[in-house]
């Protein structure tokens, strides 16, 4: 536990309230006319004198910097879009509208692995930076408004949200081209002639299709998608990389045990928004298994 000695002792100013200044360090007293604050670490056995009021307020969370929240989100969404292509293939199969074998079934796996491979960097180097940049703007706003008390879930939440809004305006093109690769869509031989012929389907109901084509179908549904995937996910994730870390005494959690806390809210979220994810994709795909191109969202049951 931590040592305590009087300010008393040490100080012939008098002695105020304690106050927890951080994980490790625990204040003594704070003096009545300032901020300075003397303090125990519970790590190093070592007195420490603070006069900076961030001694006596410190930040609840770490925050990552913009550029270190982009190569990372970059480096670490194409390394798992590369690695799950197959399984990502496999799902889009079992979801599309003309069934699972007509789709291509296990053969070419990897067919449209390099539409992945170019949007998946942008796309999650986008999210993340945004996700980062705008946690502790949210966190803020909520603290000085007392807008649902001081849960950080709620920043989280909403920053996700901004995130994922964000990250679709490269996502979705991206995932319409792999889509229309990995089901084996007419026109889709290779990733320019796919690109080619789902730009030069002006008559999309997308997204300024005049202008892209089909390459924003689907983007209002996944957007629908994305953001309760977000909700679910990154409040899981931040909780139990928190728990994770307190249980262990320790400031943050490791690598491997972060990897392990968001494999566990994706499960949770993946799972709870399963079937907007099948609306996405038909969507995307544009047609029904006998080729009519569908309406909207409420065309595809």
């Amino acid at each position: 536990g931590p040592l305590c000695i009087p300010l008393s002792s040490i100080s012939t100013e008098p002695t105020d309230r304690p106050t927890c200044v951080g994980k490790g360090l625990y204040s003594l007293a704070q003096q009545e006319e300032c901020t300075t604050c003397v303090i125990m670490s519970s790590d190093t056995d070592e007195a420490i004198l603070f006069q900076d009021d961030e001694a006596l307020h410190p930040a609840s969370e770490r925050q990552t910097s913009f550029l270190t929240a982009l190569l990372a989100g970059g480096y670490a969404g194409t390394s798992v879009d590369v690695a799950l292509f197959p399984i990502d293939t496999v799902k889009t199969r079992l979801q599309s509208p003309q069934g699972f074998l007509a789709a291509g079934g296990f053969r070419g796996i990897y067919r449209g692995i390099g539409a992945a491979a170019a949007g998946s960097a942008p796309g999650a180097a986008l999210f993340f930076s945004v996700y980062e940049t705008s946690k502790p703007v949210v966190r803020e706003l909520q603290q000085r408004h007392g807008i649902l008390g001081d849960n950080p879930a709620i920043s989280h939440m909403v920053a996700a949200s901004i995130g994922e809004a964000a990250a679709c305006l490269v996502r979705v093109p991206t995932e319409v081209v792999k889509a229309s690769m990995q089901t084996n869509a007419a026109g889709s031989q290779t990733l320019s002639s796919a690109i080619k012929t789902i730009v030069a389907d002006k008559e999309a109901k997308a997204f300024l299709s005049p202008v892209f084509g089909g390459l924003y179908r689907g983007y209002g549904i996944t957007l629908f998608r994305e953001i309760p995937f977000a909700l679910i996910q990154f409040p899981i994730y931040e909780r139990l990389k928190k728990e994770w870390a307190a249980h262990q005494g320790k400031e943050d959690v490791s690598p491997h045990q972060a990897a392990a806390c968001g494999s566990a809210g994706g499960a949770i979220a993946a799972a709870a928004t399963c079937p907007l994810d099948v609306l996405k994709t038909r969507l995307m795909l544009g047609k029904d298994k006998k080729g009519v191109p569908y309406k909207n969202a409420m065309d595809v049951g």
